[in-house]
């Protein structure tokens, strides 16, 4: 502690990523990252861009990002923001759109960074805790609130649910923004950029995305949001008066050509899809309880045995996966889809050690 310090930083309790460990060998299940590596034409874009033209400033607009972005998804380019990974976009997104004289409200059990900014920014949140099936009920969030947001599938736990709940939770919510974080949503999970479509775009939605999962991008940071261009325009504002180069030239040209290889993305979202099915199955066989999953990790508990125990034993053996120290999922472990070499490292050792 530094008597230099501003007073909100002694009150802060930061988010903790998942852990990088340095070890020589080693079956990483603990950050969900994607077991395939990115799309060859990204890896090409990003070596193109490695010339001299990095002494210059990269498009501080991200134009060309923002049309493919919108070209895919069929919307118009000022209906997209993009920042510096989700997380940054979701930074501007609470500090832009969500801290209001109402409290921001989303889930007991969920993103652990959504605290870390209510904190940060001053913001006021209601918790809403999941249902006795780790469930996100939309009808819990019926009282008035500066904002809702929650992802869809939820994290930890890899529930999700349908679109049609979201678009109803979103209409009875005209007065504030609804935030949908679809970090997970290509493995799986019905997404709500078709909301935004049009004349029917909803005004109050905002969906974010990042392409360090499913586009196996996480070492170039890069995410995005959609949604009506004023929610977009407020962003835009917050980011010019924080950083108005947020993207590097590497990372514009590697994830324009990453969204343009939809054939990439679909290709490798399937075979973690059907890892993850097998996984749940050799998993089920051991007698573990996995909740239903349309994310690439899963969450799994043994009703015979202490989460923190099977973590450190699982990582004495050099497979790391993700444990909480948290109220009522103290005795789950979130488990990354790895490939199918990596799945079946992870039961063999699970087998020895309930054995």
């Amino acid at each position: 502690m530094s008597r230099f310090w501003s007073p909100v930083v002694q009150t802060l309790t930061p988010y903790v990523p998942g852990e990088q460990p340095q070890m020589q060998r080693l079956v990483k299940l603990n950050t969900n990252e994607s077991p395939y590596g990115p799309s060859p034409k990204a890896l090409a874009a990003i070596e193109g861009q490695n010339t001299a033209d990095l002494r210059l400033y990269p498009d501080p607009e991200g134009a060309a990002l923002k049309q493919a972005i919108a070209k895919l998804h069929g919307l118009d380019a000022n209906q997209v923001f993009v920042g510096n990974g989700s997380d940054e976009v979701l930074a501007h997104v609470f500090a832009g759109l969500l801290k209001q004289n109402k409290p921001v409200h989303f889930p007991d059990i969920t993103y652990s960074f959504y605290p870390v900014y209510c904190k940060l920014f001053g913001i006021n949140a209601q918790i809403v805790p999941l249902n006795e099936n780790f469930e996100i009920k939309t009808a819990d969030y019926q009282t008035p609130n500066g904002g809702i947001i929650f992802p869809n599938p939820n994290a930890p736990t890899g529930r999700s649910i349908p679109r049609s709940e979201i678009e109803a939770l979103v209409l009875r919510n005209k007065d504030s923004v609804v935030v949908i974080d679809e970090a997970y949503v290509d493995y799986g999970t019905e997404s709500c950029i078709p909301l935004l479509r049009g004349a029917n775009c909803q005004e109050n939605l905002l969906v974010v995305h990042t392409l360090s999962k499913s586009r196996a991008l996480a070492g170039l940071r890069v995410g995005f949001a959609v949604g009506h261009p004023a929610l977009i325009e407020g962003l835009e504002r917050v980011k010019n008066s924080f950083n108005s180069y947020p993207l590097g030239r590497l990372a514009q040209a590697g994830a324009v050509a990453a969204i343009e290889d939809q054939a990439h993305l679909e290709a490798t979202s399937a075979k973690v899809i059907q890892t993850r099915t097998k996984l749940i199955e050799q998993l089920d066989a051991l007698g573990f309880a996995t909740l239903p999953s349309t994310a690439n990790f899963i969450f799994s508990r043994h009703p015979k045995h202490a989460g923190a125990k099977l973590y450190q034993a699982l990582r004495d053996r050099g497979i790391i996966v993700r444990h909480f120290k948290s109220p009522r999922i103290e005795e789950f472990l979130r488990i990354t889809i790895g490939t199918d070499e990596q799945s079946n490292e992870l039961v063999a050792a699970l087998k020895e050690i309930l054995s």
